[in-house]
């Protein structure tokens, strides 16, 4: 029939999106930054630490006591100097003062402990080396005995016509030379007993004891006090300075004594040396023969 017309378009098809459409929507982004920010997290916040402001009766105490120190090694400069304090500052200030003079004289006291003990192992060494100086002397003197029974064999050889042969002696071998006097031996082992039983890390018994002054105890007597040990630490001091001055004039005998030694022995090698030269020129002439 001519009344009937083409089919329309089917209203299926899928159109294009405009330009407009396919740009992104800033509320669609402010929606999805709120899903992802709004959700729980499962870490747990830390707490804030609380401060703990418990008071300490004692923690003024050892400020005060800091400021006082910083103010006396400084000699109250930042407090107007030694005119402007008080008399318990001062009385403060003095009995400071005497506990540094006696840690002082303490620290002297153990620099020369130190001093005397290494004086000790000095003075054992120095012996040590002076018996080995004397033992090989003594072994130059043996030398000296095999050399001459040598020295007669080889004289002794030869033809019946030969000219006997006798070795040149410029000087008899002396030996060791012992001098006589009170040697530091004596004196090196009692020092060495002393240092293996650990006394001469130890001042000597001389220190009396002191009883401990009570708390209300004023300046006076803790200056008093400090004053005691200060004697007894100085007069300790002057025993060890008496035995160190010992200890270096042992230590000068001994080594000028091996000092000496070692020219005899040095003499007695020259002339050994010179005779065993001369004995195998004359071995090396019988062989040519």
């Amino acid at each position: 029939m001519f009344g009937l017309k083409k089919p329309l378009e089917r209203l299926s098809k899928h159109h294009k999106p405009s330009a407009s459409a396919s740009k992104s929507n800033p509320f669609d982004l402010d929606d999805d930054n709120k899903k992802h920010t709004l959700k729980p997290s499962n870490k747990i916040s830390p707490q804030p630490t609380k401060k703990n402001h418990s008071f300490n009766p004692f923690d003024d105490d050892v400020v005060d006591d800091e400021v006082e120190k910083r103010s006396f090694k400084n000699h109250f400069r930042d407090s107007g100097g030694v005119e402007n304090q008080t008399l318990q500052e001062l009385e403060s200030y003095a009995v400071y003062k005497s506990e540094e003079t006696t840690r002082t004289v303490q620290g002297c006291l153990k620099v020369a402990q130190g001093i005397r003990s290494d004086a000790t192992r000095t003075l054992v060494m120095l012996n040590e080396q002076g018996e080995k100086i004397t033992r090989t002397h003594h072994k130059a003197v043996d030398i000296d005995h095999d050399l001459s029974r040598g020295e007669k064999i080889l004289g002794s050889l030869g033809g019946i016509f030969s000219r006997t042969w006798k070795p040149k002696k410029t000087r008899s071998i002396t030996g060791p030379v012992i001098i006589r006097g009170e040697s530091p031996k004596r004196r090196v082992n009692h020092l060495e007993t002393r240092e293996k039983l650990g006394l001469n890390h130890l001042p000597k018994p001389h220190s009396r004891t002191h009883e401990p002054l009570p708390e209300s105890a004023g300046a006076y007597q803790k200056i008093e006090m400090e004053k005691a040990k200060q004697d007894d630490g100085l007069a300790d001091l002057s025993d060890l300075l008496s035995e160190l001055k010992n200890m270096a004039i042992d230590m000068g005998t001994e080594i000028e004594r091996q000092n000496n030694g070692l020219d005899h022995l040095q003499d007695d090698v020259d002339e050994l040396n010179f005779r065993v030269k001369q004995s195998n020129q004359r071995a090396r002439r019988l062989l040519r023969k």
